[in-house]
């Protein structure tokens, strides 16, 4: 069991230099602290990362410290305690850290792994989504023009973490050779999440990811909301506006020209009606939605009764609840909507993602390609198949 001591928290810096939180806490065994991302494109429906601000969030940790020492925890279900304490003081990067900095010290008491906690006969390895092209609010563009959609992601089929991790930096590589040839303002810069920022529109993008490894899958993360206002989707590369009715079709073509698999948030957040007529349309491709649902279970149980969805983004922090995860989770399971545990543009070395990942059995895991931020958790979940290999 574990009996935390005390809590503390400090601001760190993520992967975009910007403040985030780090939590540690001291329990018999030691002292144990994890951190909490930022996301940059954030739905309206996500939980608020402070409560009021960063700064206040570690005053009021401070505060609720010896709170703590009255509760046991033994085992995943017991975040409940540690949620019931913080619940409306704290936000939900906060949550976050906090119960990963608990999670760490219980499985070192029960000399267990993370995700063993969680699910100890999980076996099956989420496939891997790499971000390989920038655009979007991810992208500074070059010159003016960026793509509009915010991800250009590369999925290889197959289900070992090892294999997939060089799969998508070999063709990450090849693309930045292809984007050389045909942008003539590329210089090798990188988006927020460590892929090539390019002045390309998003056909010419595409044009590129569909001449490589048929044995790799193509995705979108158009991130709709992002450049949706007065009722219309407004595009900058090239200039022009389309009606839901329109956009629908436009990424109709595009599912069916270019193979894509994978459609993450093609529709503004709460236009549930075009994401069911959507995935109505393209039963075979994945129809996933992040600020549609934001990681949020009542959300999620809307989606289900409209059939809008057939694959979710789970972003622990954007609940800022694990239990909150644990439920999503569950129900998307039995409703058989697969799972896509997602990191966030503002990331830090923190790997626990991969074995919430693991633990709760996702299909994918969505976790940029390179850059040691998002390195961190790619190998971690590398580190777990070598383990189970053995």
């Amino acid at each position: 069991m574990v009996v935390i001591k005390s809590v503390s928290a400090k601001t760190v810096l993520d992967s975009r230099k910007e403040k985030t939180i780090l939590v540690s806490i001291k329990t018999s065994n030691g002292k144990f602290s994890a951190s909490a991302p930022n996301g940059k494109s954030r739905g309206k429906a996500e939980k608020n990362p402070y409560k009021k601000s960063l700064e206040k969030d570690i005053e009021a940790l401070k505060k609720f410290s010896e709170y703590f020492t009255e509760d046991i925890i033994e085992n995943f279900n017991d975040l409940r305690r540690i949620e019931d304490i913080v619940d409306g003081h704290i936000g939900a990067n906060t949550v976050f850290a906090l119960e990963s900095a608990v999670l760490k010290a219980l499985a070192k008491e029960k000399k267990k792994e993370i995700w063993e906690l969680i699910n100890s006969r999980a076996k099956r390895f989420p496939r891997l989504v790499g971000n390989a092209v920038g655009g979007g609010k991810h992208s500074k563009g070059i010159e003016g023009k960026k793509p509009d959609f915010q991800e250009f992601l590369l999925i290889p089929e197959t289900g070992s973490p090892e294999e997939s991790f060089k799969i998508n930096k070999e063709v990450r590589e090849r693309i930045g050779e292809a984007l050389k040839k045909t942008d003539e303002g590329f210089s090798n810069k990188i988006t927020d999440e460590n892929a090539w920022l390019t002045s390309l529109n998003d056909k010419e993008v595409l044009e590129i990811l569909k001449t490589f490894d048929p044995k790799i899958e193509i995705g979108l993360d158009v991130a709709a909301s992002s450049f949706y206002k007065r009722k219309k989707y407004n595009y900058q590369n090239p200039r022009l506006q389309r009606t839901a009715e329109e956009q629908k079709g436009y990424i109709g073509n595009l599912i069916k020209n270019f193979s894509i698999l994978y459609i993450e948030d093609p529709f503004e957040e709460e236009d549930f009606k075009s994401f069911s007529s959507l995935a109505k349309a393209f039963p075979n491709s994945l129809i996933v939605g992040d600020d549609l649902i934001a990681t949020n279970f009542k959300r999620l149980e809307k989606a289900l009764k409209t059939n809008s969805v057939n694959a979710i983004i789970v972003k622990p922090n954007q609940i800022g609840s694990l239990m909150e995860v644990k439920k999503v989770c569950e129900l998307a399971k039995k409703k058989k909507i697969k799972i896509v545990f997602s990191h966030r543009s503002g990331e830090t070395n923190e790997s626990i993602l991969a074995d919430l990942a693991f633990g709760f059995q996702a299909d994918f895991f969505k976790c940029g390609i390179v850059g040691k931020e998002r390195e961190s958790k790619i190998k971690r979940l590398i580190e777990i198949e070598k383990s189970l290999s053995k």
